[in-house]
């Protein structure tokens, strides 16, 4: 797929659901094999014109999130490339049991697609908030979680996993002008993250549309004299060990992610360094294990500490010069 600086533009400024639609388009062009089952969200998904122009590569089966899962399994053993999807909480929560069965325990191969995840549809309140899909698929064997920094993310992440040997599961945070963090092609590799920003005091390790938070806050702390290295650990699970053991070396890791810090990507990286002797300490930065009030994803992302601001504040707290 042709990746140039006016695609990029452009898929940022869609964000990264429409993205995904248009990905969907041309990659049907290149696997031939390749079906799209959805619950009811072929506008929501960006995949109107997917359904128009494939009608026999897609299926909907309504809102029926469960059997969507079951229909992607039964069309993977007979040897079809399958993109699930549907807003996150009903692509995992609601359809836990069959992720288990289905793709972990039979292991067939689904790459499955969260749409709007974490804090972005907010003013919907929690039921429609994600903030624990990277804690309930985590435990499930043979599933690898991907949550994408961008919408260039977003379509290198659906590509790699439409082509990986597991299921996979992809995160989709942020909303329309979603900030861009990377400006050109680059090497994605599932399992192997991306350093964005070298520092040599403080490991920022985060994923998702957070990243770019991250980006600004590790400038700010620049300025003040805190140096700070910035990790985009895009893939959660399989978690990239390597990164963690460097990023031991510093003085302090922070992980910041747009989920609950149970069960998430800061649990990815300290289930890791509990394994390394003499580790820093380590900041999660995240939705503090708490269903609150639902609100705007820009104030949302203010109160659970999300913002770049909110970041450089906690870590200031933490992060003592003299004493280190």
């Amino acid at each position: 797929m042709e990746i140039n600086d006016k695609l990029i533009k452009i898929w940022s400024t869609i964000g990264p659901r429409a993205t995904f639609g248009m990905a969907a388009l041309e990659f049907s062009k290149k696997y031939e094999d390749l079906m799209i089952v959805t619950s009811d969200v072929s506008t929501s998904a960006g995949l109107d014109r997917f359904r128009k122009t494939y009608p026999e590569k897609y299926l909907d089966v309504g809102i029926a999130e469960q059997n969507m899962i079951g229909i992607a399994a039964g069309l993977s053993s007979e040897g079809f490339k399958v993109i699930t999807t549907t807003f996150s909480p009903f692509q995992t929560a609601r359809c836990c049991e069959q992720i288990k069965v289905n793709l972990g325990y039979m292991k067939h191969k689904v790459c499955m697609v969260g749409l709007a995840s974490g804090l972005v549809l907010g003013t919907l309140g929690y039921t429609h908030c994600s903030i624990e899909d990277i804690g309930i698929l985590r435990s499930i064997p043979s599933i690898t979680i991907i949550s994408p920094a961008d919408s260039l993310e977003t379509v290198k992440a659906i590509e790699a996993s439409i082509t990986h040997e597991n299921s996979c599961y992809i995160r989709l945070t942020g909303s329309s002008n979603n900030p861009i963090v990377y400006n050109k092609d680059y090497n994605f590799e599932i399992g192997k993250s991306v350093k964005l920003k070298e520092g040599k005091d403080i490991s920022i390790i985060c994923s998702g549309a957070i990243v770019s938070e991250c980006l600004k806050a590790s400038e700010i702390l620049e300025k003040k004299g805190i140096s700070c290295e910035v990790v985009n650990m895009h893939t959660i699970k399989p978690v990239d060990k390597q990164a963690v053991i460097e990023a031991t070396k510093k003085k302090l890791i922070v992980t910041v992610e747009e989920h609950n810090i149970l069960g998430g990507l800061g649990s990815s990286v300290a289930e890791v360094k509990a394994q390394i002797k003499n580790s820093p300490e380590q900041i999660f930065i995240g939705v503090n294990d708490i269903y609150d009030k639902g609100g705007e994803y820009v104030f949302l992302k203010e109160k659970h500490g999300l913002s770049s601001e909110k970041i450089v504040e906690n870590i200031q707290q933490n992060y003592n010069n003299d004493a280190i």
